[in-house]
């Protein structure tokens, strides 16, 4: 029976400060390598930080980019796959032919393995958009990646699996954020400097609507309605101003946690994945089940996708911005 121990990995990152977040990813990876992990994953644009896009020009965001594979940060990540004999996952910001894209790369000792580009970016207006999904091999097993909004939208989870995706990776920089939900919004700077101190107020506030409760409406229904492995990542402190609450977990086949990480602190967590679950859970079933031809008419039908988020929609795009 195949197994796969993978490790799920949150810290909080420095905006733009790319020798930073890889100082934090090699410590991590370091941790994951010593308790066993094969695989390592990081959060959204890991490498470089997320929220602050929103307020750079094209310029500064492009000289934040890197060419994937041979930039350096690919390169580095590389290097650290070698050094440590571990499967490595992290975001950054991609430029090819003028074009930048939020992207999230896969990489072994042996070098690139594969990128996603986001299908649904927000964070800025000059990110463009994804334009395929992403499934490839790892140590035998077949893995896709969505990241962050990709993941909201039940037909790309659907499309990854029905490409043959066993393991979902799915890079996030969400919660503690507006939304329409009732109980969605941010958390207060205060609870968080008394973390230490004083860290139920924080952790209740992490694990309820605004957090943790959120998440759990729905990702396990996303493993469970396709049979699949999740594996979500997530930052913890502060992305840019906004305060995240980490929660990086691993869900099986059935939609149950496998593996959680309960820290407010840089750290990870390990799971073993095993292949007997992905036909015995239900959505393999169901995937089994489907009637294309009753559906695929009304699911291909052209549609205006709007994606931006509550908390962003008076942000309107700068047009002094070139």
């Amino acid at each position: 029976m195949r197994n796969l121990k993978v490790a799920v990995a949150q810290f909080e990152p420095k905006d733009g400060d790319k020798a930073y977040n890889l100082s934090v990813i090699e410590e991590l990876t370091a941790k994951a390598k010593a308790r066993g992990a094969e695989v390592i994953s990081f959060h959204e644009l890991s490498i470089t930080a997320y929220t602050f896009l929103k307020d750079l020009t094209r310029e500064e965001l492009v000289a934040l980019a890197e060419n994937v594979p041979d930039g350096p940060s690919t390169q580095h990540l590389i290097r650290l796959a070698q050094q440590y004999d571990i499967i490595i996952l992290a975001g950054l910001v991609e430029i090819e032919d003028d074009k930048l894209y939020n992207t999230y790369v896969c990489v072994d000792k042996n070098g690139f393995i594969a990128k996603h580009r986001k299908i649904h970016p927000f964070i800025s207006t000059y990110l463009e958009a994804g334009t395929a999904y992403t499934v490839f091999d790892l140590k035998g097993w077949k893995c896709g990646i969505l990241i962050c909004y990709d993941n909201n939208v039940v037909e790309n989870v659907r499309a990854t699996a029905l490409l043959g995706a066993e393991v979902i990776f799915a890079p996030h920089v969400t919660m503690c954020t507006p939304s329409a939900m009732p109980g969605r919004g941010y958390v207060a700077d205060a609870l968080w400097q008394a973390r230490h101190t004083d860290p139920v107020p924080l952790r209740l506030e992490f694990d309820g609507p605004k957090g943790r409760r959120w998440l759990m409406r729905w990702l396990p229904a996303r493993a469970f309605d396709n049979g699949v492995y999740y594996v979500f990542s997530n930052p913890i402190g502060y992305d840019g101003e906004h305060l995240k609450n980490g929660n990086a977990l691993i869900l099986d086949p059935y939609g149950e946690v496998l593996t959680e990480i309960k820290s407010f602190e840089n750290e990870i967590s390990v799971a073993t994945l095993t292949e007997d679950k992905l036909t015995l859970a239900g959505g393999y079933r169901y995937r089994n089940a489907r009637k294309p031809e009753l559906y695929g008419d009304i699911l291909g039908a052209a549609h205006q996708s709007e994606t931006k988020p509550v908390w962003l929609k008076d942000k309107e795009p700068d047009t002094e911005k070139s």
